[in-house]
């Protein structure tokens, strides 16, 4: 492998249709991005260009735009993106003198600009060192690269594109501008000609859709709606994901696969119109390809295939495979119904299976109510089948999700390196998972939290009660929704002997406030707002049960965190100052939900959780 960038964060790759060039996005700073000398802060997303076999990476452009979503033209002569609408100089300074660096929270938000670039003439300026914008705007014209038309414009940012195959229309996915997820009506598919124009709406509904592909006679418009997005049919509610065609001159719908009982994660779209799926069922992850109603399950290794994508007019599949102890490589698919004969094409972190690792088998056992719940059991390296070990029930958020034979190693799916340290451990697909069918999910509402966790505290005892786990040394665990139910668990039991949650609330009132995916946790919590059921709320809250909490607990969370603020970790911080509960509280500094500004951030959390542990959960075996 050779790398093709050395600076700024480059991501979402793209190849041109000729393989000529790959398109991506970089903040790489350009020397006019600011003012002071020596100012090295990054600069906005660009759309940034480089010819595979060498060449040296160049921005399309040098305005102050950031690029939101990006595709080649079908034939490779246009490369299309979105960006907020700029404020002309004139606007702009107006805007300064009047309110400085004060935020007008929703006045000031502006929709997108779909734009399309010719790439040849567009690359040839770049070559030549020539700018790609007038080296002077008059004062009332936007700032945009002269060579760029226009082709639509937006109230909503437009997030994903996707022209046809022949090259007529365009098909763009649009969000919240703000990206605040409070009325799904900001989440819909448009179509626009390629000439330009107003865009078409064609979907209606209280779904986030995504993954645009187009048939190749560019008569049908495939997407995806992933799990706990929604559906078509009806309010907001947390469901398995699913596959939907639609036709983009009649705007009709149809939903694919519906005998699958699973969820689908991703899909592709083949040359001849075959759509290749990956579905999660249980604890594994297959392909399917899918037909109408019908979803036939295509040969496959046990595992976890993810990521499957064919290219244009290609006829061969790539997809990602990996199991709970084989880490993630692509694979090359000769042949799309035979996903078993797959070769591998990537050789990633072979260090993993050179090293004594992880037996693991998956556990059933049933709820109060007669459903049975599945979960994994990781042991610790040769161990698998000993009784009485120290046990870690680490709780995946979500809480659409499910564990099983897939790999994870990062700061937050940590169970393996747990493993590897003597933990026996215990991830319950509880109520609410995804991959049990939609009933199995639907059943988490409104009892967000004591329905599942209900079902993990059975988990627990019946472990213990097959001689499984040592009742003297359990601890539990989790972060985001994770962290949530792991909360609400100390406050059900002092059995854990040691608790770590991460980004997890103690209450819902003002997480709803600030959560930027209000309208799921409405729906998690009935469907009412906080002032029409405060029962509700307080009822699936820890913080109003605090008092029953001893159980020593470490806690995480990002500074920037706007899925869940770490003002919930604070609150739930005084909570166990004031009971005199032995705690610890590490706050990441610039951090957001996913900890991905700083790798040494994810190391130290990881590392200390293990050590604490250690500390009040550890010693015997």
């Amino acid at each position: 492998m050779v790398p093709l960038t050395r600076n700024g964060h480059a991501h979402s790759p793209q190849w041109s249709p000729d393989g000529r060039y790959i398109a991506f996005l970089s903040d790489l700073a350009l020397s006019d991005d600011h003012e002071k000398a020596g100012d090295d802060k990054d600069g906005p997303e660009r759309l940034w260009l480089i010819e595979a076999d060498s060449g040296e990476s160049f921005a399309l452009y040098q305005e102050k735009l950031e690029t939101h979503a990006f595709a080649w033209s079908s034939d490779g002569s246009q490369i299309l993106f979105s960006c907020a609408s700029p404020l002309s100089k004139t606007a702009e300074d107006a805007d300064k003198a009047q309110w400085k660096d004060v935020i007008r929270w929703r006045e000031q938000e502006r929709g997108d600009l779909l734009l399309a670039l010719p790439v040849v003439s567009t690359i040839a300026a770049a070559q030549k060192n020539a700018p790609v914008h007038p080296s002077a705007i008059a004062d009332d014209a936007l700032p945009l690269p002269s060579l760029a038309k226009t082709l639509t414009t937006s109230d909503d940012e437009i997030n994903e594109i996707a022209p046809d195959p022949k090259g007529s229309q365009i098909a763009f996915m649009t969000d919240s501008v703000s990206h605040r997820l409070e009325d799904p009506k900001h989440n819909e598919i448009y179509v626009v000609s390629t000439a330009g124009g107003e865009a078409r709406r064609l979907t209606n509904n209280q779904a986030r859709e995504s993954s645009l592909q187009w048939s190749a006679d560019s008569g049908r418009l495939f997407f995806h709606v992933g799990a706990d997005e929604g559906a078509l049919d009806g309010p907001f509610r947390s469901i398995q994901g699913r596959l939907y065609v639609i036709d983009p001159t009649s705007g009709k719908v149809e939903r694919l696969g519906t005998d699958f009982e699973g969820s689908f994660e991703s899909f592709t779209v083949m040359a001849d119109d075959r759509l290749i799926a990956a579905g999660l069922k249980g604890t594994q992850a297959q392909l399917y390809q899918v037909d109408g109603g019908h979803a036939a399950p295509l040969p496959g290794l046990p595992g976890t295939y993810a990521g499957v994508a064919a290219g244009l007019h290609a006829h061969r599949l790539l997809v990602k495979y990996s199991t709970l102890t084989q880490p993630v490589q692509v694979y090359l698919v000769a042949d799309a119904a035979h996903p078993d004969q797959a070769k591998a094409i990537s050789s990633f972190n072979l260090l993993f299976t050179q090293r004594a690792q992880p037996e693991w088998k998956s556990y059933q056992w049933k709820a109060d109510d007669g459903t049975t719940v599945e979960g994994v059991l990781i042991y610790p390296p040769h161990r698998m089948g000993e009784k009485n070990l120290r046990m870690l029930t680490l709780i995946h958020g979500g809480p659409a999700d499910a564990d099983g034979d897939r790999f994870e190693a990062d700061w937050y799916d940590w169970a393996n390196l747990a493993a590897a340290n003597g933990w026996l451990v215990f991830r319950p697909n509880y109520r609410g998972s995804s991959g049990y069918g939609d009933r199995f999910m639907l059943q988490i509402a409104p009892h967000l939290v004591s329905r599942p966790g209900k079902d993990i505290l059975e988990g627990v005892e019946a472990l213990v009660k097959d001689g499984i786990a040592d009742p003297t040394h359990l601890t539990v665990g989790g972060y985001s929704y994770g962290g949530y139910m792991t909360n609400w668990l100390i406050t059900q039991t002092t059995e854990f002997k040691a608790a770590v949650t991460g980004a997890g609330a103690v209450e819902h009132a003002a997480n709803w406030g600030n959560d930027d995916t209000g309208y799921d946790d409405v729906w998690y919590l009935g469907g009412a707002l906080p002032w029409q059921n405060p029962d509700i709320y307080q009822s699936e809250a820890a913080l109003f049960q605090m008092d029953k909490v001893r159980t020593p607990t470490h806690l995480v969370g990002g500074a920037a965190d706007v899925r869940v603020s770490y003002l919930e970790d604070v609150l739930l911080e005084r909570a166990l100052q004031q009971l005199h509960v032995p705690h610890s509280l590490l706050v990441f500094p610039d951090e957001g939900h996913s900890l991905e500004k700083d790798p040494w951030h994810g190391y130290i959390k990881v590392r200390e959780e293990l050590q604490w542990l250690e500390k009040y959960g550890g010693t015997s075996r």
